[in-house]
């Protein structure tokens, strides 16, 4: 029980005792009423802010899988077809974000220069994934959600593939597969259908590919092509750039056969007069005035 549902502010407190409890209708509604009696404004209820992007992961038998697609989009209008949301965050660490595109991308920078100077601080040993997912979500507590960045943070070292998801506001989780961004809910419904333990590298790759796909194609915020990252217990790394192009529109263009009449020839424009006037003697410069000096190097 909040202040906003006392009884003696002329609202009913009671609690239900059982279903649904309907308390937050009553504290928003007075919210709104102080609000609008503070300012002269209309329509003055904070409203959530829309992103667009699908990305995603999964632990697979041998390490780690992630995915995105790679669309860019400023409210209604498409920014960037083609930006990359697969983050380094350390040679076995990567990080897909969603959100603002400049908190994600300098986030990641931040906590991959810090990821790197501990690696120099310690031995230059391999970087641990929970690292780095506390420095992410620690990060993000700090600033209470205003920095825009959900992330989903893969990496495989000594303990093996770990996958974590990371929300704004800098709570986690370790899952064994994720998703998240405008798209995650039809890229979840792919993965629930998919996923079992111990799939094999190229099941789990082609898992990963369907369900940016279904983001791609059910969300209007995410679009264009598809990236995924593959990384092994082995150490290696493997990144997809581009690997799916579902909507590359090069083919369709050269399929349409343009009219010749459109093609602009030399002679179309007519030439009416041409004239050539030589230099005169003694005027200008030549390579014989040019000294030629040698640079050091």
């Amino acid at each position: 029980m909040s202040e906003f549902t006392n009884p003696d502010i002329g609202l009913d407190s009671t609690t239900p005792t059982g279903g649904f409890n309907f308390e937050n209708v009553h504290r928003n509604s007075l919210i709104e009423s102080q609000l609008q009696k503070a300012t002269s404004k209309n329509n003055i209820t904070p409203l959530a802010t829309k992103t667009g992007t699908t990305i995603v992961g999964l632990v697979y038998k041998n390490g780690i899988v992630l995915g995105a697609d790679t669309r860019s989009t400023n409210d209604t209008t498409v920014a960037d077809k083609n930006c990359e949301k697969i983050h380094y965050i350390a040679p076995n660490i990567y990080c897909c974000g969603a959100g603002t595109a400049a908190d994600t991308e300098k986030t990641t920078e931040l906590i991959s220069s810090q990821m790197e100077l501990l690696r120099m601080n310690t031995g230059d040993g391999q970087s641990r994934v929970v690292t780095a997912c506390t420095m992410l979500k620690r990060m993000l507590f700090r600033y209470q959600g205003y920095v825009s960045a959900a992330l989903v943070l893969g990496g495989c070292d000594v303990n093996g593939p770990h996958l974590y998801q990371i929300y704004p506001h800098g709570s986690t989780g370790k899952l064994p597969f994720t998703t998240m961004g405008s798209g995650s809910l039809a890229a979840m419904a792919v993965f629930e259908e998919g996923f079992k333990d111990d799939l094999e590298e190229e099941e789990a790759v082609e898992l990963v590919k369907r369900a940016i796909l279904a983001g791609i194609f059910n969300d209007l915020g995410s679009g264009s092509n598809c990236d995924t990252t593959v990384i092994r217990l082995d150490g290696t790394v493997v990144h997809g750039r581009n690997c799916i192009m579902p909507n590359e529109v090069k083919p369709l263009r050269d399929s349409v056969k343009r009219s010749d009449v459109l093609n602009m020839r030399k002679g179309t424009t007519a030439v009416l007069k041409s004239t050539f006037k030589p230099r005169k003697s003694g005027f200008g410069v030549t390579l014989a005035d040019v000294t030629v000096t040698p640079m050091e190097t």
